[in-house]
């Protein structure tokens, strides 16, 4: 129902249940979106989008959230918080979409949704037990492979957004390579000042926080545009990261700060660089206005709902958030799953 909901009917806020199960989404015509290929191959491509925006969610609170409690979660988040906002920002009469927001590949569906879901989540669920002791990356090399896996994956993820291979989608893989590239180099470089190194898991968080805030621009902005918006996000994303170390705040994968703030970036800097006479360069401020209210109107969105769905799910008899101790000292995948991730590895 998550796709109907998104994209059935013409409300303001959500849709209907008119593709309840894909009912009517055919796989060889294309009378609901007008895109150059099926409608069905446009709810399996948004299908990957509503996937890995809880996905991210995660990180905020690895290794101490229930099992359980997170696969409910999972049903209702995507029911009640990113069905709505992905309806507004590309539903048929979002209120949103007519305003005139411009989110080419999902900066405010995917990555403020995810980032701002992961503040409420974190701070509920609370900090890992040992974190005050310090924890330190275990695989370096994985972390390498990872970040390079999901370089070559965001070029579907955003040239696919034009859905259809023109020059729209041309420019969407050239720009979001630029960006991340130019954020790594910023993450190198801010690194190496603060702290005499140039970390390579640091050049992977920054190749994702340039992922991440080029992801809304990149069907509107040109290559130098890009350039910009990396060293944007390269330099907010750091010193967010940097800021949420001082704060206290445990967010094992820094998901507020590369893909909160790198989404509140990019969301603002596409209406700053966008091309074609709509961009603040240009001289045009509409859409960098329009793009502001998407971000506040996803901030409080996001925070209040998964606040609230948490909270309920924190009191349910046999429910609650947070796993026992035993249970965390011991490593979720023993206490919850019976199987180890690493043999070993010399855990108990």
């Amino acid at each position: 129902w998550g796709y109907s909901l998104a994209f059935g009917g013409a409300g303001d806020f959500i849709g209907n249940f008119a593709y309840l199960g894909l009912k009517g989404v055919s796989s060889t015509g294309n009378d609901i979106h007008g895109a150059a290929v099926p409608d069905m191959l446009v709810a399996i491509f948004q299908m990957m989008f509503a996937i890995i925006t809880p996905a991210l969610i995660t990180g905020a609170f690895a290794e101490r959230f229930k099992f359980k409690t997170y696969l409910i979660f999972l049903v209702l988040w995507v029911t009640f918080v990113y069905a709505p906002i992905a309806h507004w920002v590309w539903g048929n009469g979002g209120w949103l979409l007519d305003l005139g927001t411009l989110d080419f590949a999902g900066g405010t569906v995917v990555h403020i949704n995810a980032g701002i879901a992961a503040i409420a989540a974190a701070y509920l669920v609370g900090k890992r037990r040992n974190v005050d002791r310090g924890v330190e990356p275990h695989n370096v090399p994985f972390v390498i492979i990872g970040a390079a896996i999901l370089w070559f994956g965001w070029f579907g993820f955003n040239a696919g957004s034009g859905l259809a291979a023109d020059g729209i989608a041309i420019n969407a893989f050239l720009v979001t390579n630029t960006a991340a590239a130019a954020s790594m180099v910023v993450w190198l470089i801010l690194g190496n000042i603060h702290t005499g190194k140039m970390s390579a898991v640091g050049a992977a968080t920054g190749v994702v926080a340039g992922l991440v805030a080029i992801t809304p621009a990149s069907g509107y902005v040109g290559p130098m545009g890009s350039v910009a918006i990396g060293i944007g996000a390269g330099v907010l994303t750091f010193y967010a990261v940097r800021f949420r170390y001082k704060f206290g705040f445990d967010d094992a994968l820094e998901v507020m700060a590369v893909h909160g703030i790198g989404g509140i970036w990019g969301a603002l800097a596409t209406g700053i660089f966008a091309v074609g006479g709509i961009g603040l360069i240009d001289g045009s401020a509409r859409v960098l206005g329009y793009n502001a209210i998407a971000v506040v109107a996803t901030i409080g969105y996001s925070f209040i709902v998964t606040f609230v769905i948490l909270k309920i799910l924190d009191v349910i008899p046999g429910l609650g958030l947070r796993a026992e101790d035993v249970e965390e000292d011991g490593g979720l995948d023993i206490a919850l799953h019976g199987e180890r991730a690493y043999v070993g590895d010399g855990a108990d």
